[in-house]
């Protein structure tokens, strides 16, 4: 401030939280409403990331579930039932995943077999390769950027353990939603 009287007297703490919806900020927890927009803006930000990265891995045309799903089947190198799938990735569309299942095995990047009567999608070589390509693109990309903000490790691990916290309040508020 110059002391110049044309310039606003407003600072950063008269504007309030930042929010895309100011009626659910009167409420009884204004933060809350911040870190919803927070996380409306990082889940599109997110997606798009996503979807870029395995374009740029060599594997176009895959939707945002598609990556996160075949992800998931490379993990550990293990494979996993439409089930578990969902349970992992708190998913209560089956019939999503079923699809992208169904398109990574077209792709030929993840394969359908059996354990005893359950279908399990398992990780092909092909789909190895796009999830270390990925994993390459994301570390040179997106690991060196973050790492140059100062953020640590720890950091983020506390921030994610929040996230899956809030999570769980919202699982339980859409099950109390859902039985009005």
């Amino acid at each position: 401030m110059t002391g110049d009287p044309d310039e606003p007297s407003w600072n950063k703490a008269d504007l309030g939280p930042i929010v895309s919806s100011g009626h659910l900020a009167a409420g009884g927890m204004p933060a809350l409403s911040e870190i919803e927009f927070a996380m409306v803006m990082y889940t599109h930000a997110f997606q798009r990331w996503v979807v870029r990265c395995m374009a740029a891995s060599g594997v176009p045309d895959l939707s945002v579930l598609d990556v996160i799903v075949l992800h998931n089947v490379n993990h550990r190198n293990k494979p996993k039932t439409l089930s578990d799938i969902c349970l992992v990735l708190n998913i209560e569309d089956t019939h999503t995943v079923a699809y992208a299942l169904k398109k990574l095995e077209r792709m030929k990047l993840v394969k359908g077999g059996r354990r005893g009567k359950e279908k399990v999608a398992a990780i092909t070589p092909a789909g190895e390769v796009a999830c270390r390509r990925y994993a390459e693109v994301r570390e040179s990309l997106l690991v060196d950027s973050v790492l140059s903000t100062g953020l640590e490790g720890q950091m983020l691990s506390d921030l994610a353990r929040r996230i899956r916290t809030l999570s769980g309040h919202y699982d339980q508020a859409a099950r109390a939603a859902a039985s009005l």
